[in-house]
């Protein structure tokens, strides 16, 4: 049972290796950087803006192509090279107007623990560590990018009764 109700839920806050992407690092021979993104966890993470909620990225690593991924999805709230998520996430509350019960937080790994135990609603990949697994609310049948932020948004948004809307945006 989740801590709050995802009905309620007015914030999403997203880490990324391990969750927007599958964990993996690749660099080029000339030490630059690249991800994987999943289209089905940005479009919605898209729908989800377009309903007027608030996205943010917190993770602890720096990258160029995640600058450009934000930049596409109009993700204004990235917080790059975070060494503690926890005293972000209280940052990223404030300038958003939401209490901790409004916020959920998708992790997967023990650094993203201090906010999964703060929000309302704790969810990760299927290949999350055993640590976050045990504390959340929600746990994806996919992994790590590979669609599972897309099901943990699809589970506030019926939760929120917003799916119809949802859908509505792109069946027309």
């Amino acid at each position: 049972m989740p801590k709050a109700d995802p009905a309620n839920v007015r914030l999403l806050v997203l880490d990324v290796d391990g969750c927007l992407t599958d964990g993996s690092v690749h660099l080029d021979g000339e030490g630059r950087e690249t991800k994987r993104y999943n289209i089905k966890d940005g479009l919605g993470i898209a729908v989800w803006m377009k309903l007027g909620l608030h996205v943010a990225v917190v993770t602890g690593r720096k990258s160029d192509s995640l600058i450009a991924r934000c930049k596409e999805l109009g993700i204004t709230e990235l917080h790059q090279g975070v060494k503690d998520k926890g005293v972000k996430l209280a940052e990223v509350l404030a300038a958003v107007g939401c209490e901790a019960d409004e916020a959920a937080a998708f992790g997967d790994d023990w650094n993203d623990l201090p906010v999964l135990r703060r929000v309302g609603v704790a969810m990760c990949p299927a290949d999350a560590s055993d640590e976050v697994r045990a504390i959340a609310d929600f746990v994806s049948a996919n992994a790590g990018g590979h669609g599972a932020v897309r099901d943990g948004i699809e589970m506030i948004l019926a939760a929120k009764g917003l799916m119809e809307r949802a859908v509505a945006f792109y069946d027309v």
